[in-house]
């Protein structure tokens, strides 16, 4: 049986996680990606707040979405697919100390309305997933997981 001391200090090894939501929202075969104005390049949504806790998920993607894009940007958000990413960045928030967000995606596809970017991002675009190269635009984590959401949309959608 482990001591008291030992279970404290296996305790302290476990990591701290921001949680976020992000969507891989698409229009037939092009994905919305966002720029911030911290240079780099991100999908829509983000992190959850202290205070949403208790706050369905649907309800926080709701309120990043009008964040981001606008109150006019309207999307069909589906159930979690199969996308989880891990990762490293500075937070510009906590004097660009490094901390590690693990982030659940969704599917949404695109039904209506113009994107207006919200204060924290500076541009947009509609990329083909057709021929996109992820690498040109994410680093670490984020290109881990947008690379696998791109061979899941190949396998189960015909997407070449």
């Amino acid at each position: 049986m482990k001591s008291e001391n030992q279970l404290i200090n296996e305790s302290k090894q476990k990591d701290l996680y921001f949680v976020a939501v992000k969507l891989f929202i698409r229009d037939g075969d092009k994905l919305l990606i966002i720029h911030d104005v911290f240079g780099e390049w991100d999908l829509p949504g983000g992190r959850i707040k202290k205070t949403e806790f208790n706050v369905p998920l649907e309800s926080i993607i709701e309120r990043k979405i009008n964040e981001e894009l606008g109150t006019e940007f309207k999307c069909e958000v589906s159930k979690p697919n199969q996308i989880f990413f891990r990762v490293e960045r500075k937070e510009w928030g906590l004097d660009s100390q490094i901390v590690h967000i693990f982030a659940v995606g969704y599917d949404a596809h695109y039904k209506s309305g113009k994107v207006k970017l919200g204060e924290y991002h500076d541009k947009m675009e509609w990329v083909d997933i057709n021929n996109f190269k992820p690498e040109d635009y994410f680093t670490g984590g984020w290109l881990t997981g947008v690379k696998e959401y791109l061979n899941i949309a190949n396998e189960t959608l015909g997407f070449s």
